[in-house]
């Protein structure tokens, strides 16, 4: 007897798609997104006013800058080797060692190092915990990477990245305005610990995805072959190292304005320190909000066009612009918001990068995130030594053309980023 099947009954159990992933945010792991946010809140919430407190404790401002480089060196050493480690232990492990860094040296410091203002122990502490926040986020990251099809991954990076920008700066700052004048700022200390552990609770206790529990690489591969293997994926697979040069330009004028910006706003422009403050905010507000659009618009006309257009091009574009608009309107504060709002939205272009380096090496993904990493440790150093060398020589202007001609090249060199077709019958 043949039986006829009902094609609305068929239809009827047919699985919907859950509103999460409708929105591009893999339900498997939505936990894990609010945790990196809470744990970046937490972690952000000393970047506003660590540096004048650590003044008033007695500290010189050499130390201070010594403090924070070596904080620097850690969290870029970190956020390169976080995707070999993944490809080695597996994400969530990697997330472990990170919040498990992050708390130890935090307590250290709060007990330790502050209250005696013992220098030694101040860069062991806080130096060494910059460790912490490139493994747990960026070891979050990669596992995202690794778990999201090549259609939706550029919507899920850019997820990631709203999480990630949402609390460092943002929301951490924000926290801090309304903690430090109410329980102090060394009480705020403990507040930002206290957020980071609950950050780091809710990702690893409530997201069960399997992925993140194994290793990354592939079976058989030995451990020192990974290690060595992130540095060496940059030259044996070219593209991989384009991308992580593309990585740093992408924010490296970004640190750079962050050098001289503030005395070109306020002493060239006229505007006032809150004002340059309140701009800087509106910004990487813009800059939130936008890394959600790219990570959509990449997953629909591509990451590649993406990137070379929206965040080459764009920020070539309104880098310009934020100079001559400025000194053309001079202190006009409405004006100064559009124009560093549009260049905060067109560094949001470079969000698809996420997913494209990944995706360029697909057997050996957290190697490739390691380079994409090692390009944004790398911007941490570039722009401002790029500032040092020829604000002296150039100017302003001049330089503003430098990192216009910058962001031009790396649109150029996103050309190169062509994906491997995908597989007939695999979920791409």
């Amino acid at each position: 007897m043949t039986v006829v099947m009902d094609p609305a009954s068929s239809a009827d159990r047919a699985p919907r798609r859950h509103l999460l992933d409708r929105a591009g945010l893999p339900r498997a792991l939505a936990w894990g997104y609010l945790g990196v946010l809470v744990f970046m809140i937490g972690d952000g919430v000393e970047s506003g006013y660590l540096s004048p407190y650590l003044l008033d404790e007695g500290l010189s401002k050499q130390q201070v800058a010594l403090l924070f480089s070596v904080y620097g060196v850690t969290a870029s050493v970190a956020a390169w080797f976080s995707g070999a480690l993944c490809d080695l232990w597996g994400p969530r492990r990697v997330m472990t060692l990170g919040l498990g860094i992050w708390v130890v040296l935090q307590i250290a410091l709060l007990l330790f190092a502050l209250p005696t203002t013992d220098f030694p122990l101040l860069l062991i502490s806080y130096g060494l915990r910059g460790l912490g926040y490139p493994l747990f986020a960026y070891g979050f990251l990669i596992w995202v990477t690794a778990v999201t099809p090549r259609r939706r991954l550029g919507s899920a990076v850019g997820w990631f990245w709203f999480a990630f920008t949402g609390g460092l700066p943002t929301l951490g700052s924000l926290v801090a305005s309304f903690a430090v004048p109410r329980i102090g700022a060394y009480g705020t200390l403990w507040l930002a610990l206290g957020l980071v552990a609950a950050g780091g609770a809710i990702t690893l206790l409530l997201v069960r995805e399997p992925t993140g529990r194994r290793r990354l690489a592939p079976a058989g591969e030995r451990p020192l072959a990974t290690l060595i293997g992130s540095l060496a994926i940059v030259w044996r697979r070219p593209r991989i190292g384009i991308g992580a040069v593309v990585r740093a330009i992408n924010t490296a004028p970004q640190f750079g304005f962050l050098v001289f910006l503030p005395v070109f706003f306020t002493e060239t422009l006229g505007f006032t320190l809150s004002e340059w403050l309140r701009l800087l905010s509106a910004m990487f507000a813009t800059n939130i909000f936008f890394n959600l659009v790219f990570g959509v618009v990449g997953d629909r006309i591509g990451w590649q066009r993406t990137v070379a257009w929206c965040g080459g091009v764009g920020c070539a574009v309104t880098t310009l612009l934020l100079h001559y608009g400025t000194v053309a309107a001079g202190d006009d504060f409405p004006m100064a918001v559009v124009l560093v709002s549009l260049f905060g939205a067109t560094l949001a272009g470079y969000v698809p990068l996420s997913a494209l380096m990944p995706s360029l090496a697909p057997d050996h993904k957290g190697q490739a995130m390691s380079a994409l990493n090692l390009g944004a440790g790398a911007s941490t150093f570039l722009g401002p030594a790029l500032v040092g060398l020829l604000l002296g020589p150039l100017g302003v202007e001049g330089l503003m053309w430098v990192f216009a001609a910058l962001y031009l090249t790396s649109a150029f060199l996103t050309a190169f980023l062509r994906l491997p077709a995908p597989e007939e019958g695999t979920d791409c």
